[in-house]
């Protein structure tokens, strides 16, 4: 089954190992502001929290999972804190997956880095990213937890 999932992860410093990853086959993603293109994201900042939310809210629209991938500094983002709750309230299969091991743009690896609070507290399961096999799996574990 072909699956929808929204992305949540920390923009500035993760697009590098997102990308790597977020050819899935039978997943489609989207994130706020796309994976590709800073400046839909650099716009909407300049524009306040409410065009940011909005994004956040339209790219929601037709998912079923959420998947949050955690870097050094994704934890006490507050648009990934919006997106994690925004996904429990539209009742989104959540799961998340460690991303620091992947390499930047540079080559280099990351520090392990928190859980965001929306997931520790809520108990969604949390996985090293492996492989795109393994996460698909993970994420249709999710979305049938949800019962999505």
């Amino acid at each position: 089954m072909a699956r929808t999932v929204f992305f949540s992860f920390h923009y500035q410093r993760d697009i590098w190992r997102v990308n790597q990853i977020r050819s899935i086959p039978n997943i489609t993603g989207t994130a706020a502001a796309g994976f590709k293109d800073a400046s839909l994201w650099e716009e909407a900042k300049k524009k306040g929290d409410d065009v940011i939310k909005k994004m956040i809210d339209k790219a929601l629209e037709g998912t079923s999972v959420t998947v949050v991938l955690i870097g050094a500094k994704t934890a006490g983002r507050k648009y990934v804190d919006y997106e994690i709750q925004k996904s429990i309230e539209r009742g989104n299969g959540i799961v998340g997956f460690q991303i620091n091991h992947l390499k930047n743009h540079a080559g280099e690896t990351d520090d392990v880095g928190e859980y965001p609070k929306g997931i520790e507290k809520n108990g969604f399961k949390i996985y090293k990213y492996v492989d795109a096999e393994k996460m698909a799996k993970r994420i249709e574990e999710a979305a049938k937890l949800a019962e999505k």
